[in-house]
């Protein structure tokens, strides 16, 4: 079973346009006729939280999900992900509107 991360979609990048991309060689391997998520872990931060992040000279963290399921950009999704050999990138398992 793989950890839950929730995260807003923030770009799409369809099967079709990968080549569009320049892509690790494992990441391109993993998505091939996939689609890549890049989201902010942890969903759509508030103002305060974003406030507070650049007080604490934090960062949002991006991270690329590769899935079967299209999904558009804006939306907030929970997904159960498994790690890959690649940091920041999960391979996802199932996906759940928020």
């Amino acid at each position: 079973m793989g950890e839950r991360l929730r995260g807003e979609v923030l770009h799409v990048v369809a099967p079709t346009e990968l080549d569009d991309y320049d892509l690790d060689d494992d990441v391109r391997n993993i998505a091939e006729s996939r689609y890549l998520l890049v989201c902010w872990k942890g969903g759509s931060p508030s103002i305060f939280q974003r406030l507070k992040l650049i007080l604490a000279r934090s960062t949002l963290e991006p991270v690329t999900l590769v899935t079967d399921d299209a999904v558009e950009e804006g939306q907030i999704i929970t997904a159960t992900v498994e790690e890959t050999d690649t940091a920041g990138v999960y391979d996802v398992i199932e996906v759940e509107d928020d």
